[in-house]
């Protein structure tokens, strides 16, 4: 990347400070982009769904690793229970999605309190063999008594499909009817997976973030206190495949000594570690052993910190800085925090990062682990909070003393809670993920680039003011 005019900037940047140039281009598609990274997690999209306990859980991480992405594990979820969201996630299909299943016999109101945890909008009735008998939708269940059973609602008119049929005849199959869902079904006919047509066609565009035995991927993190050593074990032991060793200052004494420890167990994935600011974190870092480094202190939506402390940097010149002394080492960084438009993610991209961390971004979905609520007017949301909030420090320290919890309780940072409202035309992660992919593929086209580390390369990056960054703002209404 290099600046427009070969000019350096004076002083620090964010996203909102900079826009990209377009550039002589032979790309004449956005889907002649491979959106596969270069930090060797395996990842075929350059999206990592931050380590927060609103946003990362099981249902997050099999369906933006069925996209490409990583999910990394919150490091507050305890050893064992992160071992069975790592087998849940690794005994998932890799095209069809998990069904939401009920039985004749159960509630209506049991299929609408299932409904918003999948975005397929599908409840599938099966038999006491596993075998769907029929399919229950939001629309099913309008105007029944809440005690009705599924079984007496049910759409009986079902598209049933082996697993290996290929997505596109399963599109072929659903557009143009009625029916929701195509039903994934086994040799004996049992429920096994849904598809819907629009996870059809993404299941043709993108590749499935899948380790060596075609199992999907997924990452946990760990905090620098305690035995970091066995409790990077224990997650290693679990099947995770990227190991991220996260505290909010990473160029201290105690990260070095984590990462010292963490090599010392020969891990045989990726080890990230952050998060830093500067080259010289970078380079301390990964000669402590990092693979990968985290870049970003308080850009974050839920993050008080440079308000609170004062300490921070700008983002983009933060991702510049340290991916340029990544890259000199062999190395990259994930930028983590500050992004909330897809062109956030393509500046990040272009400014050296090879992956994007989303955290409250990605709190408003069906697939963030909290639960649907409504506001005054109806309208639905889920809370997304920081890791440093009251909420998430009550939860981390529920195993200390009465005295010990006050005493942190005096001292917690702030960080903020929010009501992250559900888009109702793109209430999935997956929606999200279309829009920043097409957004970071029309950027490479843009600039002429094929692969993620040619647009790094290719990149020219210009400065604006407030009123140029306006300027490319969509009008709401007409004026």
């Amino acid at each position: 990347m290099r600046f427009l005019n070969d000019t350096t900037p004076a002083y620090d940047l964010t996203y909102d400070d900079v826009f990209l140039v377009p550039g002589r281009s032979s790309v004449e598609s956005r889907f002649d982009v491979d959106l596969s990274t270069s930090d060797e997690t395996g990842a075929t999209i350059p999206v990592v769904v931050a380590n927060m306990t609103a946003v990362a859980g099981r249902r997050m991480a099999e369906t933006v690793a069925r996209r490409g992405g990583l999910v990394v594990l919150p490091q507050d979820v305890d050893a064992t229970v992160v071992a069975d969201i790592v087998a849940w996630v690794k005994s998932r299909h890799t095209v069809w999605d998990t069904p939401l299943v009920l039985t004749p016999g159960d509630a209506v109101a049991d299929a609408l309190g299932l409904l918003p945890k999948r975005a397929h909008g599908a409840v599938v009735v099966v038999d006491d063999q596993g075998r769907p008998v029929g399919v229950v939708d939001e629309a099913a269940c309008a105007g029944v008594d809440r005690f009705t059973r599924v079984g007496e609602v049910v759409d009986a008119e079902l598209v049933t499909m082996p697993l290996a049929t290929p997505p596109r005849e399963v599109f072929d199959r659903l557009h143009g009817r009625t029916a929701r869902v195509a039903l994934g079904v086994d040799e004996a006919g049992r429920l096994a997976g849904v598809l819907t047509e629009v996870g059809a066609l993404r299941a043709e565009l993108y590749r499935p973030a899948a380790d060596d035995t075609g199992r999907l991927r997924v990452a946990a993190a760990i905090g620098v206190t305690g035995d970091v050593a066995a409790k990077a074990d224990a997650l290693l032991g679990a099947g995770v495949d990227t190991l991220v060793v996260d505290t909010a200052h990473g160029h201290q004494e105690k990260m070095l000594a984590a990462l010292k420890a963490i090599r010392s167990t020969g891990p045989a994935v990726p080890v990230v570690a952050g998060n830093v600011v500067t080259a010289d974190g970078v380079r301390d870092l990964v000669e402590a052993g990092a693979d990968v480094v985290k870049v970003g202190v308080g850009p974050g939506a839920m993050c008080t910190t440079r308000m609170m402390t004062g300490v921070g940097r700008p983002q983009f010149s933060s991702v510049v800085e340290c991916g340029r002394a990544a890259r000199e080492l062999g190395k990259r960084v994930w930028a983590d925090g500050g992004v909330r438009h897809p062109r956030d993610v393509a500046l990040a991209l272009a400014a050296g990062a090879s992956s994007v961390m989303v955290g409250s971004w990605f709190a408003g979905t069906y697939e963030s682990p909290g639960d649907l609520q409504r506001d005054e007017h109806g309208q639905p949301y889920k809370e997304s909070f920081g890791m440093a909030s009251k909420r998430a420090v009550t939860a981390r320290t529920r195993g200390d003393g009465a005295f010990d919890r006050a005493r942190k309780a005096l001292f917690e940072e702030g960080i903020s809670t929010s009501r992250m409202r559900l888009d109702p035309t793109a209430p999935s992660v997956e929606d999200l993920l279309d829009s920043i992919c097409s957004g970071v593929r029309s950027a490479c086209t843009y600039a002429g680039a094929r692969t993620l580390e040619d647009f790094h390369a290719k990149a020219i990056v210009g400065t604006q003011s407030t009123s140029g960054f306006a300027e490319g703002a969509p009008l709401p209404r007409g004026w």
